[in-house]
């Protein structure tokens, strides 16, 4: 199943997708996208059947990426003519398909809860922190 398509890419670049080579590339980089989520997700339709996340989310997070590679797929940082310059953050100038910590948040929203995370009203057995003499 795939979550995100040609559509959602053409919306979020504000422009149409028509030319047939495109196509073609947009459509493997949305592929490619949602493998790299599947890769580190085995169960994502398990986890999204149970929410979250959703699939609206895995669409806007696999859009996203795909749009981040659209802008930019060579990897060009800077860009010097005369006296003008353009620069892209690290990210956005990587060239790559990628998906950013905060959208991997997002996809997997309760992955940081547990070793960290309180338990209030907890109380630990404090006869097991002192040894016995």
């Amino acid at each position: 199943m795939s979550f995100a398509n040609l559509t959602d890419v053409a919306d979020r670049l504000g422009r149409p997708i028509a030319d047939p080579d495109e196509i073609k590339q947009v459509n493997a980089w949305i592929g490619d996208v949602e493998a790299i989520i599947r890769s580190r997700i085995p169960d994502l339709d398990e986890r999204i059947a149970a929410g979250p996340p959703t699939v609206e989310i895995v669409a806007m997070v696999t859009t996203n990426a795909v749009v981040r590679k659209a802008l930019n797929p060579t990897g060009k940082q800077n860009e010097r003519i005369d006296d003008y310059s353009y620069g892209l953050t690290e990210d956005a100038a990587r060239g790559d398909l990628f998906l950013t910590e905060s959208e991997w948040g997002m996809l997997l929203p309760h992955a940081g809860a547990g070793g960290f995370s309180t338990r209030p009203g907890f109380e630990p057995d404090r006869r097991a922190l002192w040894p016995r003499r």
